[in-house]
């Protein structure tokens, strides 16, 4: 514990000054702001190795009871507000989604395990997802750190962008214009905070769209885990005992539990603020670990993955909304 104390604390410091400058800087949100603010700090005056197990312990562990949390605000129930089209229209763009991740990122030559978490990232919750699927295909903290730094740029970028393009091609229809933004924004912060810039009726229903692709994540992490089977049969063997991680495991449970029983308010409300508060101290240790020279080493290659990513979310987007009459 003594060990662990340094850089859990300076986490959580850094994510309490997050969360204060969100206040001032709504449309970041604090868990964007989390996350540079630990690139600036760790790159800058946090160096020092004292600091390493505790920020481990940060990234890795409250991402992954952040992750079991969400399952408190999720209910099979809400596909129902969406319709058939509303599913049709998730389920083709996540499949979209990773297989233009996946292909792109072969094609600028990353590891397929980082193309895996950059594809899940996108498609389903961006960092939550990424912390589920990252220890079950393998993929070590250096890969797991850039591709949650490079969503979160992304998202960021989205975030402002898609507002202004729904109002300005989309109208005041408020449905197509909470697809757009719930069914393409990487994290649930950002789709807040993107629908706000609309409206709050737009918040709602585009939180609906996004919780449906949540729903999604245990489906996506088995997906991801057996092809990395094939692709690697030895790399999984010996460190997994069951198909999924026990948190994704545990987030069904959790999601089910909440949908066949009337559970509290206080339940929901409880675990959305501990999840959120769990997920912005896990940014922030991941932005103090994470070595900024070796990103901007890689950095023109990483942009141009990023955006592309972006541009075929928001292509797929509109043309699936035309196309299902969403």
């Amino acid at each position: 514990m003594k060990k662990i104390l340094p850089g859990l604390s300076l986490s959580i410091g850094v994510a309490i000054i997050a969360k204060l400058l969100a206040i001032f800087f709504p449309s970041l949100g604090g868990a964007t702001i989390a996350i540079f603010s630990g690139i600036i700090l760790g790159n800058t005056f946090f160096k020092q190795d004292t600091l390493a197990m505790g920020t481990k312990f940060a990234e890795s562990r409250l991402l992954e009871y952040s992750v079991v949390l969400l399952g408190f605000t999720v209910t099979f129930q809400t596909i129902s507000h969406l319709g058939v089209n509303g599913l049709l229209y998730i389920i083709c763009m996540m499949a979209t989604v990773i297989i233009a991740a996946i292909f792109l990122g072969k094609k600028l030559g990353f590891s397929d395990k980082m193309a895996m978490m950059m594809a899940g990232g996108n498609a389903v919750c961006g960092s939550s997802a990424i912390g589920a699927i990252a220890p079950s295909i393998g993929a070590d903290d250096e890969e797991k750190g850039q591709v949650i730094t490079l969503v979160n740029l992304l998202g960021t970028v989205m975030m402002l962008a898609l507002p202004l393009l729904a109002v300005t091609l989309l109208g005041k229809n408020l449905l197509t214009s909470s697809a757009l933004l719930g069914g393409t924004l990487q994290s649930v912060g950002q789709v807040v905070a993107g629908a706000s810039l609309i409206n709050q009726e737009t918040v709602s229903y585009a939180m609906l769209f996004k919780i449906t692709r949540i729903l999604f994540l245990v489906v996506v992490v088995f997906i991801f885990q057996q092809r990395t089977k094939k692709l690697s049969p030895t790399t999984l063997q010996t460190t997994k005992k069951f198909p999924v991680p026990w948190y994704v495991l545990a987030f069904l449970g959790v999601c089910i539990l909440n949908s066949f029983f009337n559970l509290p308010t206080l339940f929901s409300d409880g675990a959305h603020f501990i999840s959120t508060w769990f997920e912005t101290t896990a940014l922030a240790a991941i932005g103090l670990r994470l070595d900024f020279r070796k990103f901007i080493k890689e950095g023109p290659r990483f942009l141009i993955y990023g955006l592309s990513v972006g541009i075929v979310q928001t292509i797929a987007a509109l043309a699936f909304i035309y196309l299902l009459k969403i």
